[in-house]
This record gives C-alpha cells, structure tokens and sequence, in this order.
C-alpha cells in the first residue's frame, strides 16, 4: 500500500516537496552522524584492531581515518553533481545511499588488525565518502527542483539543520556503541541506509530534464589529481617531520602542493575552452554565486578547525581540571558543546525563512559578523572559564553560522539556471569541503607555532621537579605539540600515555600520582595553549569579516528565471 501511495506522488503534488525534504535530511542526517560518531570513537577501534594511535608509526593512518573522508568528499562533489545533471539527480542521491551503506557494512566487517586492519578503515572509509559525496552533490539541487524560489532557503535552512543536528547526535550515539564494540559504530549505519535506498528509491522523482553530454575526462582528472594532491599536502603538513614540530619543510608536502597546484592551473586553462566542462567556469559570471562561494569558503575554513581547538580545549584542558577523567572527556566535550547547536537550530530555519522574503544578503553578511564577535568574545574567556560565559559564546557562535548558512546556500542555489543546479550544488559543496581540511591545517599548525615557543619548557622543568631523569624529560620536551594535542582529543591522559608504565614504575608513588593526576597536564599547557588559540581566533575572525564582505558584495535577492522553451 505505502509503495503505491508513493508512486503516485508525483512531483506536481503539493505533498511531494516534503517528501523529497525528509529523504533529503534523513541522508544529510547519516553522513553527519558517521562523521562525529568515528571521532568520539576513535580511541575505541584502535583498541579494537591492535593498534597505538599515539605511537610515530601509527600518526599517518590516524590522519587518514580522521581526514581521508572530507579529502575524497571534497575532491568528488563537483564531478557527481556534474553527473547529476546528465544522468539524473535522483539516480545519483540513490547511488549515494547504496554506496554509503555498503561503506558502513564493510567497514563493520573490518577483519585484519594492526597497519592491516588500519588501511582497511581507510579504505571503506574513502567507499562512505563516495556515497556521501553523492548525497552531498545531488541533496540541494533535488530540494532546489522540489520547492519554489521563495520556499528554497526554508528548505535547505532544515536540510542543513539536520547536519548540525546529526553532529551532535553522532557524538552521542558513538560514545555510547563505543561501549559494546567499535564495530557497531560502523554498523548502525546500516540500517538507517536501508531505509533510505528504499525510501528514495520509491518516493523521489526525477524533476528537471536530464542533460546529457560527454564526460569531461581530462577536467575530471586534472581537478580530482590537483585537489587531492594540494589536501594531502596540507594535511600530511601537520605531522612532524624530523626535528621539527610540522611537516611545511618536508620535501613530500612540498612536492604535494606544488604538484596540486599545477595540476589545478592545468584544469583552468583547460575548462576554458572544454565545450562541455566539468566545472562550470561561466557560472562566477553570476556574481550572486561567486560570492556566496567565496563566503561560504572563508565559512568553513573560521570555523572547521576551530571546533577542533575548542573541543581540544575542553577534553586537555577545562574538563580534567573540573574532575574529568580522560577517557571520559570526549563525549563530555560534545555534550558541552550542545549549545553551539542550539543556537545553529534556532536561527538556522528562522533564517532560511526570512531569506525566501528578502534575500540572503542582510542575514549572510550578518552573520559572519556576528560569527567574529563571537569568536573576539572567547579570546577574552580565561583558561578555566565559567561554564555560563562559554555556553552564552558558543550560542552567540550557533546563531551566526545559522543565521549564514541557509541563505547563503539558498543565494547559491537561485542564482543559477535549473539545468546546472547539480554542478552548482557540487561546486557549492566542494568549497564548503575544501574548507575544513584547509582549516584544520592552518589552525592546527597556528596553534602548534603557539605552543612549541613554550611548552617544552614548561614540561622539562614539570618532569625533572618530580624525579624524572633529565634524559626521559628532554626527549617528552621535545615531542611534536600535535603529539599531546592528539592524545587529550582521543580520550588519553598525555603524560600517563608518553611516560608509560616503566618509566612511572621508577618514581615513588606520590610523584607518578601527581604527574598523571587529572589536573597536572591542564595547568601545565593551559597558558600556552590559550596562546596558540589567540592566534587561531585571530585568523578565524578576520576570516569571517573577510566572509561578511564577500556576502554583502553578492548584491539584493537575485532568482535566475529560466527561458521559457
């Protein structure tokens, strides 16, 4: 009976628009929750396949699992919301869900251990990230089919909500599967990818004409080879390399972004003279979408790595000096951090609505200035600030980038003709993807600048104060700052983790308590990370402001009308 209803829900149907916003979310919704459901769970897997994340040799599989899905995201949106146009945008989302679920499912299957079992992660890992690169292209374009031009920012203000949404209650759900079997972290994907293949399969249709044409190979490699070489490079630039705390001077980064770099110049020249391109260069003609773009781009790179430093902050710092064990700390980090998604869930629809009426400019631009105001705030919090303060921030924080991200992504989606909503929709997402790995890597190595100037010190002399030998002290000085900045975010307590058990067996009793008690790592990196994180939110707030001008330079509310045929 359901099957029938939903084949006879055409897309004339006053219904079918909402049909195709609650599939729509529920796939947003599964890539969202895959995402943060594997980061609280990280320390759990590796466990599980036999592995130390901490260890040197462990470093460049714990970047890959962490980083290797918005690599291969951020490379593929653009081409599958190309193929979208051509072959179907419905088809390509329905591909994603089969795609994504079969990641899940093998990833669950995970057989091997050590580097083995390590590589294999990465792999169905990179298999997800096709089937989230599909959804991720094809979602907005279907909701820009399904609803009218001034319901469009309403729409895609829920669809984003529900990633928000998803982020927080990934966290949730991962920490708690986290306790009976890292597998089921993977496998409770499962299910809800079953019900969206059927569910997509039998409701959507396909809106807009399909407009074939001939595959754009040399674009699609030239572009796929120099974004994925240019993020690597970026990526791999934050692991130590020799003696020094990052990996800017090691000849492999250097050689990834200037082979990236050529790459991308040799899709440009190229795309400008393809008949039929893969990336639609005509389309920043559109002011309205080259500047949406450009802030939604500055978005993402103010605000992707920064929550990777404010959840950093909670886990190593704020929550073992409030009695936090470490273990404990990453999913009382996210927990913490729920105010940030109320404030997105309460603008974020709001927002979208208003933008349908007047256009995205005033609330964009708004925004991200609200956006930096919030961030000079938290540059004035102490290390151990008052809940209340950072709660109030972190809402101030949701309420900017809900105020941005709908209108934004709905000024986007209206300004370009029906027929390339599928690229536009892979383009739009590819600079919000671009973001993020491109973020993590400037804050990370901003922060790790901060610290290295005077952390070592302070942990020689806390060391060396408490019996350990002066050999065993230089040597913990002298680690890479990414090396305790990844064991507080995994759940380890730092110390305990670096000094191991030997070398804590040699110290009496109440001086190995007093370095791996809750509170003695904190107040030893407290000062200096709050160092590195002026720095960070100083480059994070002139991105925003640099993001408020680009939206207001988008110009009033714009709609592309089609040609009648």
């Amino acid at each position: 009976m359901i099957k029938g209803v939903l084949k006879n829900l055409n897309h004339e149907s006053p219904h079918y628009k909402w049909v195709a916003l609650s599939n729509t979310t529920l796939g947003i919704l599964m890539a969202s929750l895959n995402a943060t459901s594997l980061i609280i769970a990280l320390p759990v897997i590796f466990r599980g396949i036999h592995i130390n994340p901490l260890s040197a040799s462990s470093f460049v599989y714990l970047l890959w699992i962490l980083m290797g899905y918005m690599l291969v995201t951020a490379v593929l949106v653009v081409t599958l919301g190309r193929l979208g146009d051509m072959f179907g945008r419905v088809k390509m989302y329905n591909l994603g869900f089969v795609i994504f679920t079969l990641g899940a499912l093998a990833a669950s299957l995970t057989w091997s251990h050590g580097t083995a079992g390590a590589l294999e992660l990465i792999i169905f890992r990179m298999v997800q990230a096709v089937g989230g690169a599909l959804l991720m292209a094809n979602s907005a374009a279907i909701l820009t089919d399904a609803f009218p031009h001034n319901q469009r920012g309403m729409a895609l203000g829920i669809n984003q909500i529900s990633a928000m949404a998803g982020s927080f209650i990934g966290i949730l759900v991962g920490g708690f599967l986290a306790q009976f079997s890292w597998r089921w972290v993977f496998l409770f994907n499962v299910p809800i990818g079953i019900i969206g293949i059927i569910w997509s399969y039998l409701a959507l249709k396909e809106i807009d004409v399909f407009h074939p044409a001939k595959i754009d190979w040399i674009g699609n490699i030239t572009f796929a080879l120099g974004l994925a070489s240019l993020l690597t490079g970026i990526t791999y630039g934050i692991k130590p390399y020799g003696s020094s705390a990052m990996g800017w001077g090691d000849p492999l980064v250097i050689s990834l972004i200037s082979v990236g770099l050529v790459f991308l110049v040799i899709f440009i020249l190229f795309e400008r003279k393809v008949k039929e391109p893969m990336f639609n260069l005509s389309l920043f003609k559109i002011r309205a979408f080259t500047a949406g773009n450009i802030a939604g781009l500055l978005a993402a790179v103010g605000r992707g790595g920064l929550q990777f430093m404010l959840i950093m902050w909670l886990q190593g710092i704020w929550l073992p000096l409030h009695g936090y064990d470490f273990t404990q700390t990453p999913l009382w980090a996210g927990i913490y951090m729920i105010p940030t998604t109320v404030g997105f869930l309460i603008a974020g629809p709001l927002s979208g609505y208003l933008s349908d009426k007047y256009g995205a400019r005033p609330f964009a631009t708004g925004g991200m200035l609200l956006a930096a105001g919030s961030f000079a705030l938290m540059m004035l919090l102490p290390v151990d600030f008052p809940y209340w303060e950072f709660a109030i921030i972190l809402v101030i924080n949701g309420l900017s980038f809900g105020m941005f991200s709908s209108p934004n992504t709905a000024g986007i989606m209206n300004s370009v003709p029906s027929r390339f909503r599928g690229v536009a929709s892979g383009m739009r997402a590819t600079f919000q993807n671009v973001g993020m790995p491109l973020s993590i890597g400037v804050f990370f190595s901003l922060m790790i600048v901060g610290l290295t100037a005077s952390v070592p010190k302070s942990i020689y002399q806390a060391l060396t104060s408490n019996g350990v030998s002066h050999v065993i002290a230089t040597n913990l000085a002298h680690l890479p700052a990414v090396s305790y900045l990844f064991a507080a975010f995994l759940g380890y307590n730092p110390l305990k983790t670096l000094l191991g058990p030997k070398v804590l067996g040699s110290l009496n009793i109440k001086a190995a308590t007093r370095l791996t008690s809750k509170e003695f790592f904190p107040k030893i990196i407290g000062q200096p990370f709050k160092h590195g994180l002026l720095i960070v939110l100083t480059f994070a707030i002139s991105a925003c402001l640099v993001a408020a001008i680009a939206s207001y330079l988008r110009g009033g509310k714009y709609v592309y009308k089609d040609k009648a045929a």
